[in-house]
């Protein structure tokens, strides 16, 4: 009798800990959505970085990736109002038109696909018929080198996961496949370092291509990137679709090297493998590692035991040196390429784009709390 009233006892306290916990995580998430939100009412508006862009462009795209993820723990029919003004008045259509082929211009797409799932409608290929006449025209092309940057799996990779669960038509994942396996094993000789687990960002950084002090250069977001698109497809897709153990032997491998360049403060450096030239916290590599990995272990893919001590790290350091009092995101680094860019990157440093690093944010700090629930 004894024994039973203490394992109840655990598993009651547990049990209360892990409420506690994901209640805490849900506050962190609202806090840094609401300041977002605060500082943007109006969804319509263009930025003006330098120039006038219009608000469908990639940043905005992944801050919408990130708040429907917090609608499905958290429902508000705020957040569907407010990517549905968004996504109206854009006309559920790719940044640039229909035939733009720059992956950054399909971002949108994703959010777009998300949002049906909360409107009535008797049609819903007529909302979405811009993003599937946009794909089938580039994929009219027979080309398959258009992402030559590692960024661009992660913007349009899975939007065509997303048209192919839609559509039930494989021909959109057929060839999202071919262009990912262009990226990884031909575009500059192949962007993935296979004995490694890290990606190269770009054509232009043909491997092996090094910082200063000779170490390789691996860039923290771009291949946080990747790790979440192989998340996100797999996701979408399924375990028994064709090529869903192709993407998993990667995401595995790059699991691998993530979890052994992680700094002792549970955050990335923005050069993951030379902390000496371009080293430091970051938050959004860190967060969209932290994405990745809490879906693999809530998926079976990463064993609990190897990893989980690597996400809970990640999301302490995320909330207790990123995450301002009002809101604010620090160790954000702005747009770019490279490690070198957008520096220095500081605890107080405003990027020059809020939105995607809010969107990181909510998709690490969801799917963490996915795995704690």
């Amino acid at each position: 009798m004894r024994k039973i009233v203490i394992i109840f006892f655990i598993l009651f306290n547990s049990n209360l800990i892990s409420s506690q916990k994901k209640e805490n995580i849900l506050k962190i998430l609202r806090k840094v959505n609401n300041y977002f939100i605060s500082k943007n009412p109006d969804p319509t508006i263009p930025t003006f970085v330098g120039k006038e862009r219009t608000s469908n462009l990639w940043t905005r795209g992944v801050y919408y990736e990130g708040l429907l993820e917090l609608q499905k723990i958290d429902p508000n029919l705020y957040y569907i109002n407010y990517s549905l003004t968004w996504a109206d008045f854009h006309q559920w259509g790719p940044r640039d038109g229909i035939n733009t082929t720059n992956a950054d211009n399909q971002c949108c797409g994703q959010a777009y696909f998300e949002l049906l799932n909360y409107i009535k409608t008797s049609n819903p290929i007529k909302r979405i018929k811009n993003i599937l006449q946009n794909l089938e025209n580039q994929m009219s092309t027979n080309k398959y080198n258009y992402w030559t940057w590692i960024d661009a799996i992660q913007m349009a990779m899975p939007l065509y996961a997303k048209a192919y669960r839609f559509t039930g038509n494989r021909k959109y994942i057929d060839y999202a496949m071919k262009s990912y396996l262009w990226t990884r094993d031909e575009c500059g000789g192949g962007l993935l370092n296979k004995k490694i687990g890290f990606w190269w960002r770009d054509e232009n950084f043909v491997p092996p291509f090094t910082e200063q002090d000779g170490n390789d250069c691996y860039w923290s977001r771009g291949n946080g990137w990747v790790y979440a698109a192989l998340a996100r497809v797999m996701e979408t897709i399924g375990k028994n679709d064709e090529y869903y153990n192709e993407l998993k032997n990667d995401f595995i491998l790059m699991s691998e090297a993530i979890a052994g360049s992680q700094r002792e403060d549970g955050f990335w450096n923005v050069s993951l493998a030379s902390p000496e030239t371009f080293g430091g916290k970051e938050t959004t590599g860190t967060s969209l590692f932290l994405h990745g990995m809490s879906w693999g272990i809530r998926n079976g893919i990463l064993h609990d035991k190897k990893y989980r001590n690597v996400v809970d790290r990640a999301w302490k350091a995320l909330e207790v040196d990123s995450v301002h009092p009002d809101g604010f995101l620090g160790y954000i680094q702005g747009t770019g390429k490279a490690p070198n860019e957008s520096q220095p990157v500081n605890y107080t440093r405003v990027p020059d784009f809020e939105d995607f690093g809010t969107g990181c944010f909510l998709l690490g700090g969801t799917e963490y709390f996915r795995l704690i629930e």
